[in-house]
């Protein structure tokens, strides 16, 4: 049907301090004139209710704009009315969320993102808050502009204005179960274990020289780490439980996994580091699959080697694959989350490749970035709010510390 064929239609705004049954009031109102709902939108924001209901025009226009104005103005609200034609068709096939996180989240961040949403052709249709703290996340429901063209463009504001941007396509692979691979140290944990076995052996700051510059591309991994590992011969094994006591999970990620585990949601974690801390980890947070380098114990005392192929670059990527494969995901669902340049085959090779704190290298190549200590964040992006993330934890009893006053 072209614009010209389109039926004409109402638009109706009402505006005011909420209260039960206003929209169930100009809804019964519209029954009596025998108009058809086209659209429907109502949003709630510290108490005031903006709500548009889009119908086909009435026979007798001023008869119904009359008794929807009674019924409003009796709620103590306000009302307009738009003539108009068509409904609220896209204006394009293409669709995108795009999730702002910021902590603060300025208004200045906020106006660059829409400009440069305006300057790519795109339309917001509408917005969402998804958390209020410990930060501040906003979707962006975008159409008229490619989302790939969308991530370049947003991804230097986000840069410009301290903030993260996350640009997805609207599809139905949002709503599904995915698989979501993560990297081991500085990702799901804090620090690195690696430098933790070498505080141990007196070689931490060697160690962690060399890792920092693994991590951010500078020396071939494989060969970097056999290095590091070979200062670690003679070690007492039990170092390794002294070590996995001492880890520290990153801010949300029980939370994460807890919350999405109950969606279907799989679990991987794919480290460069240690299968005996990494097994340990998975079982401790509930994670379905893990991989790792194996360190090599005889007689209760590290070797300085490891066991087999060392799980480098390369072998993160194979291993998501074969995970999806086994788990029975196609690898367009899964996500991965990393933060060195060793993760930068696998962020690539999944569906959603997320750079979680990571070096300059891997934010420059993975889809999106988040830089927020909080790992649960990534729920935002996949369309689920703090609020019910509580709600679920509420109803299994786990209680979620009050938020500030805002």
């Amino acid at each position: 049907m072209s614009t010209h064929d389109a039926p004409d239609t109402l638009l109706i705004t009402v505006t005011g301090t909420d209260r039960p049954g206003v929209t169930s009031a100009v809804l019964q109102t519209l029954a009596g004139a025998g108009v058809s709902v086209v659209d429907l939108e109502q949003m709630l924001m510290r108490g005031r209710l903006v709500l548009g209901v889009l119908v086909t025009a009435p026979r007798d226009g001023k008869k119904l704009r009359k008794a929807v104005t009674q019924t409003v103005e009796a709620l103590g609200m306000n009302v307009e009315f738009e003539k108009g034609s068509g409904d609220n068709r896209s204006r394009s096939p293409h669709r995108a969320h795009v999730t702002v996180i910021g902590a603060p989240l300025k208004a200045s961040g906020m106006a660059a993102i829409a400009g440069r949403i305006a300057d790519c052709g795109g339309n917001i249709d509408r917005i969402e808050r998804m958390a209020r703290y410990p930060v501040t996340a906003i979707e962006l429901h975008v159409s008229g502009a490619a989302p790939d063209r969308l991530r370049t463009l947003l991804a230097t504001e986000a840069a410009r204005h301290g903030i993260d941007v996350a640009v997805q396509p609207a599809n139905l692979l949002r709503h599904g179960m995915r698989l979501i691979v993560m990297d081991v140290d500085s990702t799901l944990i804090q620090g690195e274990v690696i430098e933790m076995l070498a505080e141990h052996a007196g070689y931490g700051a060697e160690v962690a020289d060399v890792t920092e510059r693994a991590m951010r591309g500078e020396l071939d991994f494989e060969q970097s780490l056999r290095a590091r590992v070979k200062l670690l011969a003679g070690l007492d094994a039990s170092v390794l439980d002294e070590v996995y006591d001492a880890i520290v999970v990153n801010p949300g990620a029980r939370t994460m996994v807890r919350t999405l585990r109950r969606l279907g949601y799989r679990f991987a974690i794919v480290s460069g580091g240690f299968s005996q801390i990494t097994d340990r980890l998975a079982a401790d947070l509930g994670i379905h699959r893990a991989r790792a380098n194996t360190l090599e114990i005889v007689d209760g005392r590290l070797t300085g080697e490891v066991v087999g192929p060392v799980v480098d670059r390369a072998g993160k990527a194979q291993a998501l694959r074969e995970f999806a494969a086994d788990l029975g995901v196609p690898v367009a669902a899964t996500i991965a989350i990393g933060d060195g340049a060793n993760d930068l085959d696998m962020l690539d090779a999944a569906g959603l490749g997320i750079a979680y704190n990571a070096r300059p290298v891997v934010r420059e190549a993975a889809d999106t970035s988040l830089n927020v200590p909080y790992l649960d964040t990534i729920m935002y992006l996949l369309g689920i709010s703090r609020e019910e993330i509580e709600a679920a934890d509420a109803e299994a009893g786990i209680v979620t510390p009050a938020p500030p006053i805002a």
